[in-house]
């Protein structure tokens, strides 16, 4: 029988939302008060440290698996504490956010780069606060129930079963978390109608479709692709869904601030350039993702797109019509300092957009052959008189259909843009 080392000895059993040893690092003993107290109102076990030098000591700690971090403090700041963290030899992944009340996009470009997972404006509002940890103690504890998982494979022939049941449920309750990092399936934006459709090939997948308002009429839309499959490649996806997240616009990396302070959008393929600077200098693996991002102007019916990788946009015009737009492009996280060229679009009322996956046109039939744009075209027109999840339905039955199975090999996503015309 294996025995576990003590540092690594982490309850099978524990639910992925269980409550983590948290370290609050802030050199304001008031702050650090109230941040403790209301961790420890939620159950959580607390630690505490006046400096960042004090706490990469107590990190070195396994059971730390949460971080909240003050940005600017004498001696190390926030970022420096980071990268010290990343650096040290600790079994299992601490989840770090820092608290700032620096909007700009360097400086939270400079706290990803440092390691940092997740951040807070100042003052913190406890509602956020506790989603924002909620959100971090899932992917730690999926990452050490994992780590258990794999060192316990190898006691006995007999206990396999076991723990491929237990992989089994971990994984569901991961696909069920990526689930619920996906925006509402249908949102209306004014004139705009956007319909999201996701299907993994396995309990959880690499792909992610969402969207997000801008301000001043306008609204983003975003599809990607991690490339490979699973847990890691699904963890790639929920990441950088969480950068173009509605939730967090400050932190949208597809968004920048006016003078005025407030926000408006970035050029997509600079939005495309950003994320590939980060992404090569953050994950370092061999994964990368394709990615399709638009940001239409819900008054004139343009939209601004960059396609990284990612298919050719279709377009459905009101009058029946089909084409395929974008000049391609390279995928995100594949290639140092790639250049990424936009194009624009111009929709006409009643016109519509499907930005998609190549799970799509990449679907075989029984004999091995592609569905490939025109057979898309095909099942486009052929659900045409249908919009919104409707259309999106009829386009996964047709799918269905041409592989001869509602099971696909790969991932296949979707995002449909209808557009109704200028608000009148």
């Amino acid at each position: 029988m294996l025995h576990r080392p003590d540092h690594l000895a982490w309850p099978l059993d524990r639910p992925p939302d269980a409550p983590l040893r948290v370290l609050v690092i802030d050199d304001s003993r008031a702050q650090r008060l109230m941040l403790c107290t209301l961790l420890r109102r939620w159950g959580h076990a607390v630690v505490e440290a006046g400096t960042a030098e004090e706490a990469l000591e107590i990190a070195r700690d396994p059971a730390i698996g949460l971080v909240i971090s003050d940005w600017m403090m004498p001696g190390l700041t926030g970022p420096e504490f980071c990268r010290r963290l990343r650096a040290q030899r600790r079994e299992g992944y601490a989840y770090v956010i820092l608290l700032t009340s620096k909007t700009a996009d360097s400086a939270l470009a400079e706290g990803l780069e440092a390691g940092a997972d997740d951040f807070l404006t100042k003052p913190v509002r406890p509602p956020e606060l506790r989603a924002r940890l909620t959100a971090g103690a899932r992917i730690v504890a999926m990452q050490r129930a994992l780590v258990d998982r794999n060192l316990r494979l190898t006691d006995a022939l007999g206990e396999i079963r076991s723990l491929y049941d237990a992989l089994d449920r971990d994984l569901e309750e991961a696909r069920r978390l990526q689930r619920s990092q996906m925006q509402d399936r249908f949102r209306r934006f004014g004139p705009v109608d956007v319909s999201l459709w996701l299907k993994t090939s396995g309990h959880v997948g690499g792909d992610m479709v969402g969207s997000f308002p801008v301000g001043d009429g306008m609204v983003g839309v975003f599809g990607l692709d991690v490339s490979g499959h699973g847990v890691a490649s699904a963890m790639i996806a929920a990441r950088v869904a969480g950068i173009l997240s509605a939730a967090t616009p400050d932190q949208n990396i597809a968004l920048t601030r006016r003078r005025d302070g407030s926000l408006c959008p970035l050029a997509p393929q600079e939005a495309a350039v950003r994320l590939n600077q980060m992404i090569l200098s953050e994950i370092r693996s061999d994964r990368y993702f394709t990615l399709g991002l638009g940001i239409l102007d819900t008054g004139s019916g343009r939209m601004w797109m960059v396609q990284a990788g990612h298919p050719h946009p279709l377009m459905l015009r009101r009058d029946g019509r089909v084409e395929f737009v974008g000049p391609g492009g390279l995928p995100i996280g594949l290639i140092e300092g790639a250049a990424y060229d936009g194009f624009d679009i111009a929709f006409g009322p009643g016109d519509r957009m499907l930005l998609y996956s190549d799970g799509l046109i990449e679907c075989p039939d029984p004999d091995g052959r592609a569905l490939d744009e025109a057979g898309l075209a095909r099942l486009v027109t052929e659900a045409a008189r249908l919009t919104g999840p409707r259309f999106l339905a009829a386009l996964e039955a047709g799918l269905a259909r041409h592989a001869g199975t509602d099971s696909f090999p790969d991932d296949a996503s979707a995002v449909l843009i209808d557009y109704h015309g200028p608000p009148g």
